[in-house]
Parts: structure tokens; C-alpha cells; sequence
């Protein structure tokens, strides 16, 4: 007998969802104070701090890879189902991070987290596209656009605090618990049921889940033990405790779980095109992994960029031909088109001219200002709160005001913040007027947030909202990550060039000058990009849209 459906709770369920968000976003920002303790607990010293890049880059590298996907499954099945499993990949990822003694299982487990975390945002930007009608959408578009941005202010917060009473593992059990509870929620506003799970399947996954944190949490009385130790005994002369007989057992265990359970699930991943997934997701995959991983004080492609670059070029090409001669394509065919075009243009841009800011700004205050990092990053507070302020004002003002004219004036005051923002230099951050520079900067970005949402969901039929909500992240983050590359390499060479032109380059004074120079032309190239970002906002729309149809469920 099919399971019973209750009409969901919107206001709720956009609640929960907003928070599952905001958990996911911070994740992204939580590692950045832990991180030499995740370090030493996977046994990497802090002499080779380059080799922890993947903890922070694998988590993005999953965050975006999978978002297409994600978000096309959302078009084709229940979309509180789809924020469910991802809350469960990511109540998974942390798990294993957590537990994670060896560095490889620490990265998977975060780029597991990344997967995760990474759809529920289109998922959630779906439901409200399907529970509220396109005139009322303004405020719980801006509410995601909050949470998203005030996560990167809550992460380091709650990785601070966190460690204040524990060590660096307390942080992923209590995102796997928070992630369990939010799971629980969404099932008990969304008025959704599961449908009745296969009692193979759920034993299969308890005996896998069981088995697998036993090898890896490998217990001292049981791995040391004469009766009980032979099973954490590793093979040959592995150290890794998944190279055990338990943890082969897990293995073996997760496998079967997955084929039992995947009956049924191949028809559907044929339907989302798997195939066109994996093609774009390698390529946003090589994309992220080429910049995300250089160091953007110093370098503008990481280490395997170059051989990484020409592999993204192939796969961008092999999934255009796949695109056209699929018969039911990862995007839908007519779907980038007109105003979704131009949104994402706008999310392009707002992510070049956001990442300036966020690596910047503490760059620059560690050269003029301090040289302790944890108060350089603090300076950056002053804009990341005004972030997710000015996405609940732009979502307030699309009651009264058209898309193109909130992103419009936004990124406008986002452009003059930047220009003046050219002029820094030494005692600078220390002004009042600074602060208020910053929160204008971030007001504008937030402003931008919602309209582009807005317009890409008004641009996309009912069956493509989770696809449109997708590519609308996607090209924010894609243009963070190349957006840095970019402008670190137009930084570099104006320092350089002053570099050269120095009387005496064993000048202290005059060397931090010329990389103050290489910050200022950072923030130039971000002014531009908010302006053209203004400019390309006017096609969004400079008219408010009637209400249309009405929706018998109530918005905010």
C-alpha cells in the first residue's frame, strides 16, 4: 500500500531546509581553524601543509561535481526525497570524517560531505519554486541566499567554539548529528513519506555502516586483542585500517548494499543522464581542482592544472556532442535560454567579485594591519555579515521591485565599494570609514542574490526548476574559482613589475607596497566584474511580474 501524504508545511520545511544549507555552507569554512589539528591526526606534519590542499579542495571539488546531477534528479522525483538522501550523504561524509586516521579516508570523507552538502541547495531552491508562486518567491529565495552566505561566518565560529571543549573530530559527529535531526524534520513538516524500505536493502546497510566505523575507529580492545584482533590486522605491510579483513569485509558488505538497492535506481539515473553527469561533472571537477588548489597569494594554477585544463576542454566537448544527441539530456533542451542566460552571466560575475573579497581583504590585512591570521580574517567579518543582510533585503525588495532593478543596484554599490576599495593602503583597515565600505560591498553582492535565483526559476518551466537552480550555483561557483585564478594573475604581474623596478628589492617596506599594489588591481578587476555584473542585471528584467497564478498555499 502506497505511504500517506500530508500537505507540507512551507514556512517550516523552508526553515529546516534553510538550516540543512546553512550547515552544508559552513562545512566549506569550518576546517579553516581545525586544520593543522586534522593535520597532525592523520598523521601530516605542518612542514607539508601543501598536502592537506584536498581536505579543503575536496570538499568543493564534491560540493560542485555532482550539483548538475542533483539537481536534475530533483526534477524528476519527490524534492524533499532529494534533500533527504543528500542529508543522509552528508551525515555519511562526516562520519567518515570523523573517524578518519589516514589521510585518503580524510579526503573522501569530505568530498563525500561535498556531495551532500552541495545538493541541497538546488534541491531546497526547487521547493520553494514549487511551494510558493512566482510573485511571492522574493522573501524565501533571499532567506537561501542568507543562510548560504551566513555560513561562512558561522563555520569558523562553530570550529572555534567546538574546539574551545573538544579536539577537531567533535565537529563532524556534531554535524552527522545535526544532519540526523534536520533529516527527522524535513520528514515530519514536509508532510512527505519514504516510500517502505526493502528490509534486504536496510539490513545490508546496517551491517556495512556497522562494520565499516569498526575498521575504522579500529577500538584498542578489540584491535589489540589475542581473541578478537586478527580481523584489524592489516594485509602485507598496509598500515591503512581499511586494508584489513574487516575492513574488506565492509567493503564486500557496501557493495552488495548498493546493487540490491540499485534496482530500479539505474532506470532513474538513465532518465537524469548519468552519463552527460559524469562528462560535466569531470569537467567542473578538473576545473575547481586546477585553481582551487593553487595558492592565490602566490600562484594562479595549482599543481596538476596544466595536465588537468586540457582533460576539462575534452570533457566540455565530449558532453556538447552528448548534449545534442542525447533524447533526454542532462539539461533540458530550451532551457538556457533568455533571462536564465543572463542570470547566469550575473552569478559569474557575482562570484568573481565575492572571492576577491573573501581572499583579498585578509591578505591585505595581514600586509597593513596585523600579522596574526586569525585577526586578519576577522577584519573580513565586517563584509560577511552585511552578505546574507543584503540577500534578505534584495529578497524583501522584489515585492515592489523588479529583478534587474534589485541586482542592478547592488552590484552598483558593490562596484563603487571595490573602486574605493582600490585606494587601500596602509592604515586603512584601522578607519572607521573602512568598515562601512565593507558592509556596503557586502550588502550590494547579497542584494544580487535572490534576483538572480528569482529570474533563473521564472525562466525555467515547473520540470526544470532543480536543473536551473543548479547551473545558477554552479556558475557562481565556477566563477569564484576562476574568478581568483584571474585575478591573482593580474595581481602577480603588476607585482612583479613593481618588484623590478625597485632600487633596492631587499626593501621590506617597499616590497609590502608592492603587494598592497597586487591587491588593489585584485580589487579593480572585481570593481569591474560588479559593474558589468550591474549592467548585464538590467536584462533580467526592469518590471515587476504580475502575480499570475496563484498558489493555494500561503507564502511569507
Amino acid at each position: 500500500m502506497a505511504p500517506q501524504r500530508r500537505s507540507p508545511a512551507p514556512r517550516a520545511l523552508l526553515t529546516t531546509a534553510a538550516i540543512a544549507v546553512a550547515l552544508a555552507a559552513a562545512d566549506t569554512y569550518v576546517v579553516v581553524l581545525a586544520l593543522t589539528d586534522m593535520m597532525r591526526g592523520v598523521g601530516v606534519g605542518i612542514d607539508s601543509l601543501q598536502r592537506a590542499t584536498p581536505i579543503v579542495s575536496g570538499f568543493l571539488l564534491g560540493y560542485v561535481a555532482v550539483l548538475p546531477l542533483v539537481g536534475r534528479l530533483a526534477d524528476l522525483v519527490d524534492r524533499q526525497r532529494v534533500l533527504l538522501a543528500c542529508l543522509g550523504v552528508f551525515v555519511i561524509g562526516s562520519v567518515v570524517t570523523a573517524l578518519a586516521v589516514e589521510l585518503p579516508v580524510l579526503v573522501a570523507g569530505r568530498v563525500v560531505q561535498g556531495v551532500g552538502g552541495g545538493g541541497l541547495v538546488p534541491a531546497t531552491l526547487a521547493i520553494v519554486a514549487q511551494l510558493w508562486p512566482p510573485d511571492r518567491r522574493g522573501v524565501p529565495l533571499g532567506v537561501v541566499g542568507a543562510v548560504q552566505e551566513l555560513g561562512s561566518v558561522l563555520g569558523p565560529v562553530l570550529g572555534a567554539l567546538v574546539l574551545v571543549i573538544a579536539d577537531w573530530r567533535a565537529i563532524f559527529w556534531l554535524n552527522a548529528v545535526l544532519g540526523l535531526l534536520l533529516a527527522g524534520a524535513v520528514l515530519w513538516v514536509g508532510g512527505g513519506a519514504l516510500p517502505r524500505p526493502r528490509p534486504r536493502v536496510v539490513l545490508l546497510a546496517g551491517l556495512a555502516a556497522t562494520v565499516g566505523i569498526l575498521a575504522l575507529a579500529a577500538p584498542e580492545s578489540l584491535a589489540t586483542s589475542v581473541r578478537w584482533g586478527v580481523p584489524f590486522v592489516p594485509f602485507s605491510d598496509s598500515t591503512s585500517r581499511l586494508a584489513t579483513p574487516i575492513g574488506l569485509v565492509a567493503g564486500v558488505l557496501l557493495l552488495a548494499a548498493l546493487l540490491v538497492g540499485s534496482r530500479g535506481a539505474w532506470a532513474l539515473l538513465r532518465r537524469a543522464d548519468l552519463l552527460g553527469a559524469l562528462l560535466i561533472g569531470g569537467a567542473l571537477g578538473c576545473i575547481v581542482l586546477t585553481f582551487a588548489a593553487a595558492e592565490p597569494e602566490t600562484e594562479v594554477v595549482g599543481p596538476l592544472g596544466y595536465a588537468l585544463l586540457p582533460v576539462a576542454v575534452l570533457l566540455s566537448i565530449a558532453y556538447a556532442v552528448h548534449q545534442r544527441r542525447s533524447s533526454s539530456p542532462l539539461v533540458p533542451r530550451g532551457l538556457v535560454r533568455g533571462r536564465l542566460v543572463w542570470a547566469l552571466i550575473v552569478s559569474v560575475l557575482v562570484g568573481v567579485a565575492l572571492v576577491a573579497v573573501i581572499v583579498d581583504v585578509p591578505l591585505l590585512a595581514r600586509l597593513v594591519h596585523t600579522t596574526d591570521q586569525t585577526e586578519a580574517a576577522l577584519v573580513l567579518v565586517r563584509f560577511l555579515i552585511a552578505v546574507p543582510v543584503g540577500a534578505l533585503a534584495g529578497g524583501w525588495a522584489l515585492r515592489l521591485l523588479a529583478n534587474g532593478v534589485v541586482a542592478a543596484a547592488g552590484l552598483a554599490l558593490a562596484a563603487v565599494g571595490l573602486a574605493v576599495m582600490t585606494t587601500w593602503g596602509r592604515g586603512s583597515l584601522e578607519q572607521g570609514p573602512s568598515t562601512v565600505v565593507l558592509a556596503a560591498v557586502g550588502l550590494g553582492i547579497g542584494l544580487a542574490l535572490a534576483p538572480v535565483n528569482d529570474a533563473a526559476l521564472a525562466g525555467a518551466t515547473h520540470d526544470a526548476h532543480g536543473t536551473a537552480s543548479a547551473l545558477v550555483v554552479v556558475a557562481r561557483m565556477v566563477g569564484m574559482v576562476v574568478g581568483i585564478a584571474l585575478l591573482t594573475a593580474v595581481g602577480l604581474h603588476q607585482y612583479y613589475m613593481a618588484v623590478a623596478a625597485l632600487p633596492d628589492p631587499t626593501d621590506t617596506d617597499a616590497l609590502k607596497d608592492a603587494a598592497v599594489l597586487q591587491v588593489a588591481w585584485a580589487f579593480r578587476g572585481a570593481a569591474v566584474a560588479a559593474a558589468l555584473g550591474a549592467l548585464a542585471s538590467l536584462a533580467l528584467g526592469l518590471r515587476r511580474r504580475a502575480g499570475g497564478e496563484r498558489s493555494a498555499i500561503l507564502g511569507l
